[in-house]
C-alpha cells in the first residue's frame, strides 16, 4: 500500500536541473572569506549587488556553516569542497531556495551548507562519472535548462536490491537500528515530516543531526525465474531518509525527511551516505539483431512485482560485480525471438533465433552476484526473463 507522493518541490526542482552554477564574475562582490557560524548564532549579511532576494540575517543550525560566495564560486565546486561530492550540489541549493536559478550565484550571497550531508570520501563518485562536469555558465540566466538525469535522489530512495545472505543477516552486517514506534500511534503508514523513534542512541554513537537510510524487506527467499534451484536471497528496498532530532542514551527521536513510499514501525535504519546523481548517457548501438555478450544477464526481479517495466522503473538482473558490471554501465535490454524455418507443412520445422531491441538500463547498484538497474528508455515493455547485455 502506498500513500500519495509528497516530494518537496525544491528537491524535485533541484534534481531536474543542470548545475552550471557559476557565480557572476562581472559583479564586484564583498571580499570576504567563507566563514563558519557557531550553532544557532545569527549571522548578519552585508548589503551587496545580487539578483536574488537574499536573507539579511541567518540563524545557522547546529552541524551547518555559512559560505559567502566569492568570484568564481559554483555550487558544483562548493559541493565538492564541503560535501566531498560535486554531484551533491542540489543538497546546497535545497537549503537556499531564495536562489531561484542555481546557475547564477553572486559574490556576497550567503549559503547555508549542512555538513552532516557530506559523503564519506570524494571517491564515492562512480568511476564512470568521476571526470564529468555539468554545463557551466549559460548566457541567459532567465532560461532554465533541464537536462535529464539517469539516476537521481528520488530514484535512490526507491532502489531495491538482493541481500543474498538474507535480510536479517544484511541488517546485522550493516549495524542497523530499528524503528520501534511512532508519535502518532493511530498511523501505520508514515510520510515526510512525521516523528518516529529508533532503538539507537548516544551509547551506540548516534548523535543529533545524523541521517539514516530506511530499509524494508519486500520479498523473501527468491529463486531464479528460469534456474529454479538458484537462490537469489531476500529483496530489500530503500524507502527514505530520516534525521535524528534528539539523541538520548539508548534511543533517539527521528523525523522522516524524504520518502516516496511509506515508512513503518519495524523498518530498519542504516547510516546514510549522500548518493551521486548520474548523468543520462544513451547508447546508439541498437541496430537489430542486437549482439548479446557472453556475460549477458537476465532480468530476475521488477520493483513492485510489475509484469511490464518501462522508463523510470527499477529492475534487478542476475549478474553483478563478480561478472564485471559496475555502477554507471548502460545495458541493452533485448528479447530473444525464435521463428520457424523450412518447407511449408513440416510438422516440426527447424528454428532460427534472433534478437530485437527493447530498451536501455543504467546500473545503479552492483552487488557481487546481482545488479539493480534503472530503465532509461524502452521501445517495448521489459519483462522478467528478458536479456540485458553490456
Amino acid at each position: 500500500m502506498h500513500q500519495p507522493y509528497r516530494l518537496n518541490i525544491g528537491r524535485m526542482r533541484a534534481l531536474a536541473m543542470a548545475p552550471g552554477l557559476l557565480a557572476v564574475l562581472a559583479l564586484a562582490g564583498p571580499s570576504l572569506k567563507a566563514q563558519e557560524a557557531a550553532p544557532a548564532n545569527a549571522v548578519k549579511v552585508e548589503e551587496h549587488a545580487s539578483k536574488w532576494d537574499y536573507p539579511k540575517e541567518l540563524n545557522v543550525p547546529e552541524g551547518s556553516r555559512t559560505h559567502l560566495v566569492q568570484k568564481g564560486d559554483t555550487l558544483w565546486d562548493l559541493a565538492g569542497k564541503y560535501l566531498g561530492n560535486p554531484y551533491a550540489w542540489p543538497q546546497i541549493w535545497e537549503l537556499n531556495q531564495w536562489v531561484k536559478d542555481p546557475h547564477w550565484i553572486y559574490p556576497g550571497d550567503p549559503l547555508v551548507i549542512d555538513l552532516a550531508r557530506a559523503v564519506a570520501t570524494a571517491g564515492s563518485v562512480p568511476d564512470a562519472v568521476a571526470n564529468l562536469r555539468p554545463d557551466q555558465r549559460r548566457a541567459d540566466p532567465s532560461a532554465v535548462r533541464r537536462p535529464e538525469l539517469g539516476f537521481s535522489f528520488q530514484d535512490f530512495i526507491q532502489l531495491p536490491f538482493f541481500a543474498a545472505e538474507g535480510a536479517e543477516a544484511h541488517y546485522k552486517g550493516q549495524g542497523a537500528f530499528v524503528i520501534t514506534s511512532n508519535k502518532r500511534e493511530d498511523r501505520q503508514y508514515l510520510g515526510e515530516g512525521e516523528t518516529i523513534y529508533m532503538n539507537g542512541g548516544t551509547d551506540q554513537g548516534v548523535k543529533t543531526g545524523d541521517r539514516f537510510l530506511v530499509l524494508k524487506t519486500v520479498a523473501r527467499k527468491q529463486t531464479h525465474p528460469t534456474l529454479k534451484k538458484k537462490k537469489l536471497g531476500d529483496v530489500v528496498q530503500q524507502v527514505g531518509v530520516v534525521r535524528v532530532t534528539l539523541a538520548q542514551a539508548k534511543g533517539s527521536v527521528v523525523v522522516v525527511e524524504r520518502t516516496l513510499d511509506t515508512v513503518q514501525v519495524g523498518d530498519h535504519l542504516v547510516r546514510f551516505t549522500e548518493p551521486a546523481n548520474l548523468p543520462l548517457q544513451i547508447r546508439t548501438d541498437t541496430t537489430e539483431p542486437v549482439k548479446v555478450a557472453g556475460n549477458a544477464a537476465v532480468v530476475v526481479y521488477t520493483r513492485d512485482a510489475k509484469l511490464h517495466s518501462a522508463g523510470g522503473d527499477m529492475i534487478i538482473v542476475d549478474k553483478g560485480a563478480n561478472d564485471g558490471l559496475k555502477v554507471g554501465d548502460v545495458l541493452l535490454a533485448v528479447r530473444v525471438k525464435s521463428y520457424p524455418v523450412g518447407p511449408e507443412g513440416q510438422k516440426r520445422p527447424d528454428q532460427e533465433t534472433t534478437t530485437h531491441y527493447l530498451g536501455q538500463a543504467l546500473v545503479v547498484r552492483a552487488d557481487a552476484q546481482t545488479a539493480t538497474c534503472r530503465v532509461l528508455r524502452s521501445n517495448e515493455e521489459i519483462r522478467i526473463g528478458d536479456t540485458v547485455t553490456p
